[in-house]
């Protein structure tokens, strides 16, 4: 019996330390696209949010991307907003001809590690945060995102 709960103390440990960030409220921040729009998250109040930490380099991350695209489609009009948070070090020129080569229509700002530290100094991409329209993370998700897990997510906020 001692050892049961000595397992379920360690599944609810773990399940704590997997989702650090979840429920409480997404920090702000002001990071500026290759064009000079600025992204501030606060003046996203009201839509759904989807924060994408990824990489050119990042195979899983360029898996993703499209499915990421095709959701944006399908829900910008119910107040959905994706941002891709690129993590290259190079900045915009890497990450410029990507967006434009994979014709990414969401906004792509190059991430700092602040704002990596700012949602819980995760260390592995694709990580990927979904905000509710009151500005609360209400899901996280680390490893490559298919389209089914981001609709479910985003299932009953838009």
């Amino acid at each position: 019996m001692n050892r049961f709960f000595s397992v379920l103390a360690l599944a609810v440990l773990f399940l704590i330390a997997e989702s650090p960030a979840q429920n409480k409220k997404a920090p702000d921040f002001r990071l500026q696209t290759a064009d000079g729009t600025t992204i501030e998250l606060s003046k996203l109040k009201g839509k759904v949010v989807v924060l994408n930490f990824w990489a050119t380099w990042c195979g899983p991350c360029r898996r993703e991307i499209p499915d990421f695209i095709e959701v944006y489609g399908e829900y910008k009009s119910q107040g959905l907003e994706i941002i891709g948070i690129a993590l290259d070090e190079e900045g915009f020129s890497l990450v410029t001809p990507f967006v434009k080569r994979f014709n990414i229509p969401y906004p792509v700002v190059i991430g700092t590690g602040k704002i990596v530290n700012a949602y819980g100094g995760f260390n592995a991409i694709p990580t990927t945060f979904v905000i509710d329209r009151n500005g609360t993370i209400v899901g996280e998700h680390t490893g490559l995102m298919t389209k089914t897990q981001l609709v479910g997510k985003l299932k009953g906020l838009l």
